[in-house]
């Protein structure tokens, strides 16, 4: 069958169930998901190799988002969250948005940048000038330490030079702009940084000190556009409120800080679910998020168009690799990529920028509506009936009672379920 991402009755099925039609809608042999089984996932022995003073693993659900159509390709969404209404929010902002096309996206090229910090130049100007004369040389000599990243495509593409005053000094900083084509590339440019910290600080005429990437992935975005169609919202009075409820996050930090939170539980549920740098990522996304004036704002933008829908858009800077580290060695991370059908690291961050796009609209419409807690806490209901002890049978009972009694708390389920096992 080919590829779909529009898979109904998904969440009545049993898990098993689910893990096989996912993987007859991705198109997939059923047996590269089978990592997602706790038992064939990651084991102690790999989990050994992999940090150190292992003493186990920790699980996470991995979701599949539904109803995504990335650039025209059925897309299915792998994500691993202990948040519920994350993978509801994001599937049913992707089924509205699939009406005009769903998500449009684009990225730059995979540059990242390593600093080399020179303490101690007497003429820094000067020996930001020495260093900007020598750039073909360093460069050369940064390229030289990943023949295999150059014979790829990638290496250095130039070398910039900051003076950075602070409280103990006036350093000069080299910047090395890499591209690591499909590596999230943190390993590649610190060893170039370590290769000609030497060198630069010769010229310079000072001592070198860190040399380090910078998680500041500004010349590494992706991009992701949707339309979400205004009478599917419910009219053009609710599309005026997400409006409103968006333009306080770009006006406001306190909102601001609330709103790119809802992005990032929609980009790191899929960056973690692949193997990726969760804090690379954040933290390079919440530095994009400060303005030039300064201020910390919204990451993403809703506007009007002119039929009346809401169209929303988001840039952020996106890190993430499929080659090395724990992509290629978790057997979960790898059933994740299998899943998503992708082969580019930049067609998986134009992914997980859209799931981002997607997860924030669905926090704001909910909003901007009914209010966060009527959806979020029908699912988190079920949480707190199974740690009051519901069985899996007693558990419906005890969610329906808790949502119509607005008091998802886990002593108003214990009473309940005292209840239901007394007869009453």
């Amino acid at each position: 069958m080919p590829r779909t991402s529009r898979v109904q009755g998904l969440r009545d099925l049993s898990v098993e169930d689910r893990r096989r039609t996912v993987a007859e809608s991705a198109a997939v042999d059923p047996e590269r998901l089978a990592a997602f089984a706790p038992q064939h996932g990651l084991g102690l022995d790999l989990a050994d190799h992999m940090i150190e003073n292992v003493v186990g693993v920790m699980a996470l659900p991995v979701g599949v988002a539904t109803n995504f159509v990335v650039n025209g390709r059925e897309v299915l969404v792998p994500m691993a969250t202990e948040e519920a209404s994350v993978v509801a929010a994001a599937s049913n902002s992707a089924k509205v948005a699939r009406r005009h096309g769903g998500f449009f996206t684009s990225s730059t090229d995979p540059v990242m940048q390593a600093q080399v910090q020179i303490v101690g130049v007497r003429d820094p100007e000067a020996g930001r000038v020495r260093l900007l004369e020598a750039r073909e040389e360093l460069m050369r000599l940064a390229d030289a330490q990943d023949p295999k990243l150059v014979e790829f495509g990638g290496g250095v593409r130039d070398l910039s030079v900051r003076v950075v005053p602070s409280r103990a000094g006036t350093y000069v900083v080299a910047h090395l702009r890499v591209d690591v084509r499909d590596a999230m590339g943190a390993n590649a440019v610190n060893t170039m940084a370590e290769a000609v910290a030497d060198r630069a600080g010769e010229i310079a005429g000072g001592r070198t000190l860190l040399r380090i990437l910078t998680n500041k992935a500004d010349l590494r975005l992706a991009r992701a556009r949707a339309v979400f169609d205004a009478e599917a919202l419910g009219g053009q009075a609710v599309a005026d409120d997400i409006v409103h409820a968006a333009a306080l996050a770009e006006a406001d930090p306190y909102r601001a800080a609330t709103h790119n939170k809802g992005i990032m539980n929609g980009i790191s549920a899929v960056v973690l679910a692949t193997g990726n740098d969760t804090r690379a990522v954040e933290s390079g996304a919440h530095s994009h998020a400060v303005s030039p004036d300064g201020r910390y704002t919204s990451l993403s933008r809703f506007e009007k168009d002119a039929d009346g829908n809401i169209v929303g858009t988001l840039e952020v800077p996106m890190p993430v690799g499929l080659v090395g580290g724990a992509t290629r060695l978790h057997p979960v991370a790898q059933a994740a990529i299998a899943l998503l059908g992708t082969t580019t690291a930049a067609d998986l961050a134009e992914t997980v920028v859209a799931v981002g796009l997607a997860q924030n609209f669905g926090a704001v419409r909910a909003l901007a509506t009914e209010g966060i807690q009527r959806g979020h806490m029908s699912l988190h209901a079920r949480n707190v009936a199974l740690t009051a002890g519901a069985t899996a049978e007693e558990a419906p009972a005890v969610v329906a009672r808790l949502v119509a009694d607005r008091q998802v708390r886990a002593d108003h389920a214990e009473r309940i379920l005292a209840e239901l096992r007394a007869g009453g």
